[in-house]
């Protein structure tokens, strides 16, 4: 893991950009972490957004100075920092032409994700391995926020990595993703648009029966897919720091 910048600002934030292999990340810390069992959150970003989309950015600072949390965003394959994919470029060309063409969009996207979550589960389970490896964040309870595409590669992702204890999902379906979502058992926030146009309501809601957790909420609201409400950073804050701090 290389760091290849840090700055700090007035709020109490440090940012530390890195790349662990071929993954460029951002990790955010409280300003003069020393050595302890941090809480660290994982945020896995949308399809077309980055490590440092404006939103990922105020969600992270805001766990790190109202909670004292460590978060880290890599960029997934294909997006910010990360070379174009061809493979997954050519596929996501060929289902934009099949959706203008009238094809019904969740299943290519949920085969899509599926495909792309081969690649990023490793990919983050060894970001984990990096992060908890720094003297100032250390081996405390995980958590892993992700919606759109964040909850497609999420859902795996969180099915097969024991260290997260708990999990903000949403703006997803169960095409691709059910039977890994049967083996998550953490508690889990799922949030869910009502209007979506890209994610058909019965889809998101066969994915949230589908989570095997017992301790699961469901926040469905009106509205297009990137229409979540101005409140649900405040709402995520405060699930992680009931199950992670």
């Amino acid at each position: 893991m290389r760091t290849h910048s840090e700055t700090s600002s007035s709020d109490g934030v440090t940012e530390r950009l890195f790349t662990l292999g071929e993954i460029p990340g951002v990790l955010w810390t409280p300003v003069g972490a020393v050595g302890t069992r941090r809480p660290l959150v994982l945020l896995g970003h949308g399809g077309g957004r980055h490590k440092k989309d404006p939103d990922l950015v105020a969600r992270a600072r805001r766990l790190v100075t109202g909670h004292g949390f460590a978060v880290v965003a890599p960029d997934v394959p294909g997006h910010g920092e990360r070379p174009v994919d061809e493979e997954y470029d050519r596929i996501a060309r060929a289902n934009q032409a099949r959706i203008a063409a009238g094809a019904e969009p969740a299943p290519l996207i949920a085969a899509f994700q599926a495909l792309v979550a081969r690649r990023t589960v490793p990919e983050w389970r060894a970001v984990l391995d990096a992060v908890q490896a720094l003297g100032h964040v250390g081996t405390g309870p995980v958590g892993y926020w992700g919606v759109s595409l964040g909850c497609g590669l999420g859902v795996p992702f969180v099915a097969r990595e024991p260290r997260v204890r708990a999990a903000v999902l949403g703006l997803g379906g169960a095409s691709a993703s059910a039977e890994a979502a049967a083996r998550i058992t953490v508690p889990v926030q799922f949030w869910l648009q009502w209007d979506d146009e890209r994610v058909p309501r019965e889809q998101s809601l066969a994915l949230f029966d589908a989570l095997g957790s017992p301790d699961k909420s469901l926040h469905a609201h009106p509205g297009g897919h990137g229409e979540m409400p101005v409140r649900e950073p405040d709402c995520t804050a405060r699930f992680f720091a009931r199950h992670l701090g």
